[in-house]
């Protein structure tokens, strides 16, 4: 999960290599500073390793172009869609206890959790801990990341997950949600009430943290995500885009001869909706509405968010 977590490059320099162990040491000093309790400090860093491997990960991320498309053909196949409406059958229950909550349909939950952990099959293997202090100790993020490890030692002192499972993707994103630890301490939910906030295991606080980040960023339940459409040759490039000074209305895009994918009219609705072209005005041209944007602030890349609204809307009409 990229939430609140920007992987553009800053401009601050490599942190100067004073040595990993003494690097520690200042971040053991600085937490005893905060006001953690020194034996807690000095377990939890016991066995902190440079992770060479995610540092690495860390300069050469992907940056290969591939179409939407693609895109879509690799995050939403088949036996994804297929497993996603088993799952939702399996679960149904505790979704529709987390949908009745939080007001969130259970298919945009199941949605995401299939899109960032594989239904929970795919959390990462990194310690945190190890993960986060390798990555503040590169130091071109060394802000960025050394707050994400103070939230980390929040969640152990808290006692949600112990050291030994406190485990997740290189970047440090953890659990069946894939937050990073700034955004398990916003949205994290104990749903069962055994007093921990388990998006490990526990999938009934999985469903929870995943529809409170909705529910908090804006999602109403009144409304879907936006649909695919077709538009004239008069629409430029000038009218694309996610900003609220582009936003229209259903019926002043209608004007503009926006039709649905089908051809049909746009629907009789008082809503504002923005014109996305994630590949450009010759490839799918979408109008989202406001739940999208709340997912774009869950990641902000419209190729996730396009991803999440299509499984969406296959696991609703069965696949």
């Amino acid at each position: 999960m990229i939430l609140l977590f920007t992987f553009c490059l800053l401009t601050q320099p490599v942190h100067a290599k004073i040595g990993f162990a003494d690097y520690v040491h200042t971040l053991k000093s600085e937490a005893i500073e905060k006001g953690y309790p020194a034996s807690f400090v000095e377990q939890v860093f016991a066995n902190v390793k440079l992770r060479e491997k995610v540092v690495k990960a860390d300069k050469n991320q992907p940056e290969t172009k591939i179409t939407l498309d693609n895109y879509l053909a690799t995050r939403v196949p088949d036996w994804k869609v297929q497993k996603a409406v088993q799952l939702m059958n399996d679960n149904e229950v505790i979704l529709e206890q987390v949908e009745a909550k939080y007001g969130v349909q259970k298919r945009f939950i199941v949605a995401l959790w299939g899109n960032e952990s594989n239904f929970g099959s795919i959390q990462g293997k990194h310690p945190v801990i190890s993960s986060l202090v390798s990555l503040a100790y590169d130091g071109r993020r060394e802000t960025l990341f050394k707050k994400q490890l103070f939230a980390a030692l929040d969640i152990l002192q808290q006692g949600h997950v112990s050291q030994q499972n406190f485990l997740g993707s290189w970047a440090g994103a953890m659990g069946q949600s894939q937050f990073m630890p700034t955004s398990f301490l916003d949205y994290a939910v104990d749903f069962d009430g055994d007093g921990k906030k388990d998006i490990w295991t526990t999938k009934a606080d999985v469903f929870a943290s995943i529809a409170n980040f909705l529910k908090s960023e804006g999602w109403s339940d009144k409304l879907t995500w936006g649909r695919q459409v077709k538009i004239p040759s008069t629409i430029t490039s000038s009218l694309i885009g996610l900003d609220r000074d582009k936003r229209k209305t259903l019926k002043e895009w209608q004007e503009l001869n926006i039709t649905r994918y089908s051809g049909r009219p746009l629907p009789v609705v008082d809503l504002s909706a923005s014109l996305l072209a994630p590949d450009g005005l010759n490839g799918r041209i979408y109008l989202v509405y406001e739940n999208f944007h709340t997912l774009m602030k869950w990641n902000r890349s419209s190729y996730f968010g396009i991803s999440v609204s299509y499984l969406s809307d296959r696991i609703k009409k069965g696949f």
